[in-house]
């Protein structure tokens, strides 16, 4: 039987548990996902090192799940987009059932090997390409269809289970390993399994942002200002970073489409806007460095 399936030996009488007793199971069960990616952090910094080098030549990142490992993919993949300002068409949620399958399950669509195998060649997966393979299982047939295809594709693929020796682990080109074992409620992976990939997955997203000079400091300087919001945050961040007032914040990211990257480097090195984006252009986007060129 799967870790994951296994009955929890901790919890054998849960149902006659107080209610504060019952939340304290649940809660203090979710520190082991945070456990689980910790010992999986060497194999996430190695993904994110090799994933890099395909994301400067234009690849993607593609996301292939079911279920809930499915809709935290979806989740990961379009929240990119307002963080980072990473193109819409540059990561790509493919979920078993399709987009109705994100509000309702679709029975047995994770079944469906073919159609994972379908999806995935319907996106026109290629070398550039990064594809995250994700089932808390890890043998789910729609995940290892879509595995398959993007391998005979020549992507990078990156396989993520809870269970150790996993088939999505063991075939991918780089396999990481979320042991978060039973679950309170047997084979609820829904719970700390899914945690665990939750965090796996922003972590990886994440750390690949920061290389990709997606962050300046702790900063989140490449942000989409879609909302008010997220104007507020621009020039939050703005005024942070180039250690000025509001009002020099909010005119100069008026006058670059609200770009804290380039409102940062307009104001620290006291330049226009044409001449701001042409040093960050030179420094490979990076802060950091625009500065330093200065």
């Amino acid at each position: 039987m799967l870790n994951t399936e296994s009955p929890s030996t901790q919890h054998t009488e849960l149902d006659r548990y107080a209610t504060p007793d019952l939340v304290a199971a649940f809660v203090d069960d979710q520190l082991r996902a945070v456990d689980a990616v910790r010992a999986a952090g060497p194999d996430l910094a190695r993904a994110v090192d090799a994933a890099l080098p395909r994301m400067l030549n234009g690849g993607r990142l593609i996301y292939a799940g079911a279920g809930t490992s499915g809709r935290l993919g979806v989740l990961d993949s379009v929240e990119l987009y307002p963080t980072f300002s990473w193109p819409h068409e540059r990561a790509i949620g493919l979920l078993a059932g399709g987009n109705t399958a994100m509000f309702v399950a679709v029975e047995g669509a994770e079944d469906d090997a073919d159609q994972g195998a379908r999806d995935v060649q319907g996106v026109h997966v290629g070398p550039n390409d990064v594809v995250l393979l994700i089932a808390a299982s890890g043998s789910t047939p729609y995940v290892l269809g879509a595995l398959q295809a993007a391998r005979s594709a020549g992507a990078l693929t990156v396989g993520f289970a809870n269970n150790p020796n996993a088939p999505v682990t063991q075939q991918a080109d780089m396999g990481i390993t979320l042991d978060t074992g039973s679950e309170v409620i047997s084979g609820s992976t829904r719970l700390k399994a899914g945690t665990s990939q939750k965090i796996a997955l922003n972590t990886f997203s994440s750390a690949l942002m920061v290389r990709l000079n997606k962050v300046y400091g702790n900063l989140m300087v490449d942000l989409k200002a879609t909302n008010a919001k997220l104007v507020r945050r621009a020039v939050a961040l703005t005024m942070r970073a180039a250690a000025c007032d509001e009002a020099r914040a909010r005119e100069t990211l008026q006058a670059c489409d609200h770009h804290v990257k380039v409102a940062v480097v307009a104001i620290r090195c006291g330049v226009d806007i044409a001449t701001a984006k042409e040093r960050l252009a030179a420094a490979g986007d990076s802060v950091r460095s625009a500065l330093d060129l200065a």
